[in-house]
């Protein structure tokens, strides 16, 4: 079991603030919270819905997801801390109305420390359900006064910091003429092809789920397939993003990585502390995760205020600046860019949730 208790995960920064495991045997509802921190006001992130083999990776993953989400919001420029829950289950045998009102009522149980939306194996739809126990539900369907899908902006803010990336490596913020490979044409994957193809780049894909693949080239037959994981690594492209699970940047992976620029929507890219580095040696470019994929936050989270998808999307056309500013950062202190992108994030938890100290 990992040590919530003992060390930090990484750095020295804060612990998580409070995990929660919650269990309704009668629906068979098995999942767990994790609110990293709330210095910038209540925590924001999904909920991850996953066969884990074993509560401990169940675990190991929240914590992981939740302080990234905490990362994410601060860059965001979210007023809103970190969490995340994982429910373990396959989503596809297991779900049900009353697992899902069941979570509902944990979340609701937290009184608006955390607010939950969708990760993966969950959807908007499910949402609506969850909602009908908690006030603290965003990624909602329309027809509830939601955003949505919010893979629209997650996908349109990955095009943004790969843009920035472009600017910075050769000179001009567009994907024409390179070759970019996407890793996964799920929710979010297949919309960033569409981005890139709009710009003029050459796309290739892979995916596990071959419907997901035949889905993208019904759709657009000039892309490219490529097998697996193992063969688009290995393939010179001159953008690699990874839009499935984490830990696509490993120990394997990248001294073999055949691309200038690593920029796409999967979480957790990075499989251990350590990897930013080797990056940065082998002269490839990162764009960390959770700035550039902070599209999709950005869009459940001004459901809070009332959703309006033009300010939302507006909010997430930043990305593109302050992706620019940790590469500059990153330039400057002489540091990979996710160790920049931590900096930023963590001076203005610093900065901002200091504030809450001052009485009203």
């Amino acid at each position: 079991m990992p040590n919530v208790f003992g060390a930090p995960h990484k750095g020295t920064e804060p612990r998580h603030e409070q995990v929660v495991f919650c269990q309704d045997e009668a629906s068979g509802l098995r999942a767990i919270i994790a609110i990293y921190s709330t210095a910038l006001g209540p925590s924001l992130g999904g909920t991850r819905f996953y066969p884990y083999g074993t509560e401990e990776e169940a675990l190991a993953d929240v914590l992981n997801l939740s302080r990234g989400m905490a990362y994410k919001n601060a860059l965001a420029g979210l007023d809103l801390g970190g969490g995340k829950a994982v429910i373990i289950g396959d989503p596809a045998v297991d779900k049900s109305e009353a697992m899902l009102r069941a979570y509902g009522r944990f979340v609701e149980s937290l009184n608006g420390r955390y607010y939950t939306a969708c990760d993966v194996g969950t959807f908007s739809e499910d949402m609506d359900i969850v909602a009908r126990e908690s006030r603290y539900v965003t990624g909602r369907t329309v027809a509830h006064g939601g955003a949505g899908d919010s893979s629209i902006l997650t996908a349109f803010g990955v095009f943004q910091g790969m843009r920035a990336a472009a600017k910075t490596v050769w000179g001009a913020p567009t994907l024409r003429g390179k070759r970019v490979g996407v890793e996964g044409v799920g929710k979010v994957g297949h919309r960033l092809v569409e981005h890139l193809l709009e710009d003029g780049a050459d796309v290739a894909v892979c995916d596990v789920n071959q419907s997901a693949v035949d889905r993208v080239r019904s759709a657009h037959p000039e892309v490219e397939v490529v097998a697996d994981t193992d063969v688009m690594v290995r393939t010179e492209l001159d953008v690699y993003a990874p839009c499935a699970l984490g830990g696509s940047l490993n120990d394997d992976t990248v001294p073999v990585l055949a691309s200038k620029v690593v920029c796409g929507a999967a979480n957790n890219q990075l499989a251990h502390t350590g990897v930013e580095k080797s990056l940065a040696d082998h002269g490839v470019l990162y764009a960390p995760d959770y700035v550039v994929n902070s599209g999709g936050v950005i869009q459940v989270a001004d459901e809070i205020g009332g959703f309006n998808f033009e300010r939302a999307k507006a909010r997430a056309t930043g990305i593109y600046d302050t992706t620019l500013k940790i590469f500059a950062l990153a330039a400057d202190e002489g540091v990979p860019p996710a160790v920049a992108a931590d900096r930023l994030a963590e001076r203005r938890m610093s900065e901002i949730g200091r504030l809450r100290g001052i009485l009203l």
